[in-house]
């Protein structure tokens, strides 16, 4: 996959305040108060950074977090882990493999079949509705 590299000035310029504290910064937005939580229309949601389709709609489920989740990304190869040791945890944060946006991140607490719950900012999120 060919990686897409912006300066921090093209970044800025394409991103809102939040987008960009979410995305470059490794920001995490209110629960409850953000654009996806409750979305339930079908569709595909692609990286504000590049347009990279990382998840779709019937892979999305209520958590009860308050921030999207979803059971799987659309390709394994879509998402790509990161240990984060962050705030005295041991979590695993999840990146956009085209141009290392961070997404959120991934527990081992989701439904089957495959037992994970990507829980991801929505700020970080294109939704793309389906008809």
């Amino acid at each position: 996959m060919e990686k897409i590299e912006k300066t921090e000035k093209q970044w800025r310029a394409e991103l809102t305040p939040e987008q960009y504290h979410i995305t470059r910064e490794g920001g995490t937005e209110p629960p409850f108060r953000n654009a996806y939580w409750d979305n339930h229309r079908p569709g595909r949601y692609r990286c504000v950074g590049c347009g990279l389709e990382l998840f779709r709609s019937e892979d999305k489920f209520d958590s009860g977090t308050g921030w999207p989740s979803f059971s799987r990304p659309s390709s394994t190869a879509h998402v790509e882990p990161q240990s984060d040791l962050s705030h005295g945890l041991t979590r695993t944060e999840v990146h956009c493999p085209r141009c290392g946006s961070h997404l959120g991140h991934v527990f081992e607490d989701g439904p089957a079949p495959t037992g994970l719950r990507y829980c991801i900012n929505s700020a970080a999120l294109q939704f793309e509705e389906e008809e």
